[in-house]
């Protein structure tokens, strides 16, 4: 497995030249000066990551799933079973789920990692558990979620698959989740990045009750007060709050950044390992957009944070990348007006 880059490491920004030559093509269009509003600065910003101006559509886009289990489920932070996790591998590798059909319906294709999952999937195609890590993850409120050097693994296999969808042709990529007790350590990981409460950050996930909220959001804030100061490193934060499918999408998004390719945020998992991705390699943020409004509170800190605002909200809280999927119409709509629309000027 190829080494991962260093921490630290900036990621270049995208290409101002090709975003100002976009807005000046938007500008001279046959429309009202900004008459399509936010569409403009989109396909400006898809012009800027390909460099090039007029951009090109947006044909290949592609979710990769990485699926784990965590430690901290056995302590009842979910209205689900951690038996779903694996149900719910098999349901995706099958094309039979949520993000499965949002993507058949899009023209975007979807694949699955196992970095942590409880149980094997010998009866899956192999390339399934190519980078598996290890099983599920530890308990965060009790100890580390992972050793560094597991860490380490699973942030150079999310790098790998970032590099070889990007040479197998991808010009968008979009990070999916699966995993029970995946909403905690996504508000784990955000409060303990952003410094604020657990109670900022927690929400209802699969749709717990009050009690087991309460319940959450102590385990929560036990586990960030346990890892202490350890966090302000992105790769000790993961070892201490993450899982080994956070820290391969942490790889996956900071290696797409780092090659030229976009990514498409989805819901609140993977706007928490962006916000590590940020602190990992400095400069991913410019790469990224909100694919949608969450409905967990920690998801808007830590888009403010990012300076993204979502590009969609239908009030979804399934994961798996779905949401992001319905947002790549928006974005393919922003490249078509850019490159469909006539000049004013040929028309007078």
């Amino acid at each position: 497995m190829p080494v991962h880059t260093p921490s630290r490491t900036p990621v270049r920004a995208p290409s101002n030249a090709a975003y100002a030559a976009a807005r000046a093509l938007s500008d001279g269009q046959a429309k009202p000066l900004g008459a399509l509003g936010d569409l403009e600065a989109l396909a400006a910003w898809v012009a800027s990551c390909q460099g090039v101006c007029p951009p090109r559509q947006l044909e290949d886009v592609r979710v990769v799933v990485f699926a784990g289990d965590h430690g901290i489920a056995a302590d009842g932070v979910s209205a689900y079973p951690v038996e779903i996790t694996p149900a719910m591998v098999y349901g995706i590798a099958g094309g039979h789920a949520g993000v499965s059909a949002l993507a058949a319906a899009n023209s975007v294709s979807v694949s699955i990692y196992d970095l942590g999952v409880a149980v094997d999937f010998d009866d899956l195609p192999p390339e399934v558990s190519r980078f598996k890590v290890r099983r599920s993850s530890g308990a965060i409120h009790l100890t580390d979620a992972l050793t560094r050097a597991e860490v380490e693994a699973a942030l150079a296999a999310g790098d790998t698959i970032a590099a070889e969808q990007i040479a197998d042709g991808a010009q968008l990529l979009i990070s999916g989740d699966l995993g029970i007790g995946n909403t905690t350590v996504a508000a784990a990981l955000i409060a303990a990045t952003l410094g604020v409460p657990g109670a900022a950050v927690t929400g209802r996930g699969t749709g717990i009750d009050e009690g087991t909220l309460v319940h959450k959001t102590a385990l929560i804030e036990a586990a960030v007060a346990r890892a202490g100061d350890r966090v302000a490193d992105p790769v000790e934060r993961l070892a201490a709050l993450g899982a080994a499918d956070f820290a391969a999408a942490v790889g996956f998004i900071s290696g797409a950044a780092r090659r030229g390719v976009p990514v498409l945020l989805d819901g609140v998992i993977a706007v928490a390992e962006a916000l590590v991705a940020e602190d990992y390699a400095p400069g991913t943020k410019a790469w990224l957009q909100a694919g949608h409004r969450s409905t967990e509170p920690g998801q808007a800190l830590a888009l403010d944070r990012l300076g993204l605002a979502p590009l969609v909200d239908f009030s979804m809280r399934l994961g798996e990348g779905s949401g992001a999927v319905l947002a790549v119409p928006v974005l393919r709509s922003a490249v078509a007006a850019l490159t469909g629309i006539a000049q004013l000027s040929d028309l007078t």
